[in-house]
């Protein structure tokens, strides 16, 4: 910066207020600067910002796991954000470990980071409270629990109801539900799942809820188990994106319906199309890091903490009764 200034004939401040893109410099001295820090190919110095600012320009994105479609694209929309905010983005996961996450986010705000977001497996997370006061916490996809934060979450609640709706208009009767951890957002599936039911007079069976199914040989161990029951459904409601795939080879063949919640890759282009409920995950990254970065430009303006956005029916082949996956 002191070449700069010298090369330009200006105050080191001066430097700094025209590569901050401060308003109040004259024309013909921004462009002097400029052309000097052309000349000189400058760069800041990022260790000297986080010295003066107490943190670097990057923020935290915490989420199970990153393989999954559905928090891949909230990862895409968050790096996209701090992209034109100009900082980076420091990405890990949690593997679906709640033992694990308290450490695994600890250390990631041990590096004075910006900010971050997290999609939490933790029932609740108090453990947060010593860093929340001087650091700006966002949670997307699951709400906070014992600590007071900005959540950014789905209806998932609503978007199970109309699913179960959806499987209830085709005839069917006998509807499974299938997912992996009774965690918050399948706990609100599983209630709506269940609201829909007793909308209709359809008593509870626990036989046709499966949770623990998390890649393909657990779901063609649920699917078996449901098939063998003296009353088998008919349909299966998927609780999340990552079951749903696991469970489209162990439904061909069957004869039974699908509905997941959640879109995944090629969902669209199987026969026949699984119809899914659409959760968008790329908006709710979006406004995940957009809130992350108005805390930090305005650390006492107020906010709305609990933001819920609604989910959509994206209706395909796939509930038909005599639909088959292939």
């Amino acid at each position: 910066m002191r070449e700069v200034a010298e090369l330009a004939r200006v105050s080191l401040k001066t430097v700094s207020r025209v590569f901050n893109d401060d308003p109040h410099v004259l024309p013909e001295t921004r462009a002097r600067v400029e052309a000097a820090l052309r000349e000189l190919n400058y760069t800041p110095n990022t260790l000297a910002t986080t010295f003066r600012a107490g943190r670097v320009p990057i923020i935290g994105l915490v989420v199970p796991d990153l393989v999954d479609p559905y928090f891949a694209a909230i990862a895409k929309a968050v790096g996209a954000v701090a992209e034109a905010h100009g900082m980076a983005v420091s990405v890990t996961s949690t593997g679906d470990d709640a033992d694990r996450e308290p450490q695994i986010v600890t250390a990631t705000l041990g590096r004075s980071l910006s900010g971050l977001i997290l999609a939490p497996v933790t029932t609740e997370q108090s453990y947060l409270r010593p860093w929340s006061d001087r650091t700006p916490i966002v949670f997307v996809d699951r709400a906070p629990a014992k600590i007071t934060a900005d959540s950014f979450t789905q209806d998932d609640h609503g978007g199970a109801l109309v699913a179960t709706e959806h499987l209830l208009g085709h005839g069917h009767r006998r509807i499974a539900f299938v997912g992996d951890a009774l965690t918050k957002p399948t706990v609100h599936r599983l209630e709506g799942y269940h609201a829909a039911l007793e909308r209709h007079g359809i008593g509870r069976d626990d036989d046709l809820v499966v949770l623990d199914v998390w890649d393909r040989p657990s779901a063609a161990e649920a699917v078996a188990a449901l098939r063998a029951l003296d009353e088998p459904p008919t349909a299966v409601f998927s609780s999340n994106d990552r079951a749903s795939m696991a469970l489209v080879p162990a439904v061909r063949e069957t004869g039974l319906a699908l509905l997941s919640f959640g879109d995944f890759p090629m969902a669209d282009l199987l026969e026949p199309a699984v119809t899914v409920i659409d959760q968008d995950p790329g908006t709710l990254g979006t406004l995940a890091a957009e809130r992350l970065f108005d805390r930090l430009a305005n650390p006492g303006k107020r906010f709305r903490r609990r933001t819920v956005v609604p989910v959509s029916l994206v209706e395909r082949e796939s509930c038909r009764r005599t639909s088959t996956v292939v």
